[in-house]
């Protein structure tokens, strides 16, 4: 049982139990990779506080050494309707640690990850002032999205991190994300990729983690405990205790999840998704 808050409500002291899985403050937006639908992109804007709101792109888990501003994935969000976007990439730790470098971060409300390999973000950024700086963005009630591999850096149990290759996924040293969902492991391009009995063995070992795979075109928009699919596809969901015949249940476009009880509750209305 989490953290209970007591509310004064009229005459009644109600319990408000604190997210045990999901952010306290602020919203994530996990996309299992693929085409970000015209849904996807409106929710990640509407999530940060719509038009004109500042974001900070990190395209650090790509292969490129360098990259500019005129990122694909800035260029996109531009295009959706932020303000001023900022890409922020290096490879160096130190870098990554100085107060100049995570600058940017001060000022946005929004905070986006692009694809590629995960262990490139735990490289260049874990425990390091940026690292610090995007949970700050979260904690001030921003939000934080990725896709791909910047959708399974999201959960604290972190998959397909091995340098030798993705088909790996529980890699020594490679195992730690940066923690948005607590006590989860994420997976994403799950059917396109066949991926889908890929996290069984991850919740057998380590038996009280809550695993979720996210097909591409799709995502998990989360507040607190609270997650929605939204997109074109389905969200699967691994837990070591799982009555279901494959071990693992699927959540369809517009169902919603509580994550700390690990139990369909509906579906919900409202701008993200999410209320």
């Amino acid at each position: 049982m989490g953290v209970m808050r007591l509310v004064l409500l009229g005459i009644l002291l109600l319990p408000v139990f604190a997210a045990e899985v999901g952010p306290e403050r602020g919203a994530l937006l996990v996309v299992g990779g693929g085409e970000l639908g015209e849904e996807i992109r409106r929710t990640f804007l509407e999530l940060a506080g719509g038009k004109g709101t500042a974001l900070v792109v990190i395209p650090t888990a790509g292969e490129e050494e360098r990259y500019g501003q005129n990122h694909r994935d800035a260029e996109m969000w531009r295009g959706v309707g932020f303000g001023e976007v900022t890409v922020l990439h290096t490879r160096d730790r130190a870098v990554a640690d100085t107060e100049s470098f995570a600058a940017p971060l001060h000022g946005a409300r929004a905070v986006w990850f692009s694809g590629g390999r995960q262990w490139r973000l735990v490289d260049s950024y874990r425990g390091t002032r940026t690292e610090r700086e995007i949970a700050a963005v979260l904690a001030r009630g921003g939000v934080i999205g990725g896709t791909s591999a910047g959708a399974t850096i999201q959960g604290s149990y972190l998959v397909r991190g091995a340098r030798e290759g993705n088909a790996i996924m529980m890699a020594p040293g490679y195992e730690e994300g940066f923690g948005y969902l607590r006590n989860a492991a994420v997976d994403q391009h799950l059917i396109a990729r066949k991926r889908e009995r890929d996290l069984l063995p991850v919740v057998a070992r380590f038996p009280k983690l809550l695993g979720l795979g996210i097909d591409e075109g799709t995502a998990l928009v989360v507040r607190g405990d609270r997650a929605r699919v939204i997109g074109v596809s389905k969200v699967a969901v691994y837990e070591h205790a799982s009555r279901a015949a494959e071990g693992y249940y699927f959540l369809e476009a517009g169902e919603e999840f509580d994550l700390r009880l690990r139990r369909r509750v509906g579906a919900l209305q409202g701008a993200g998704g999410v209320k």
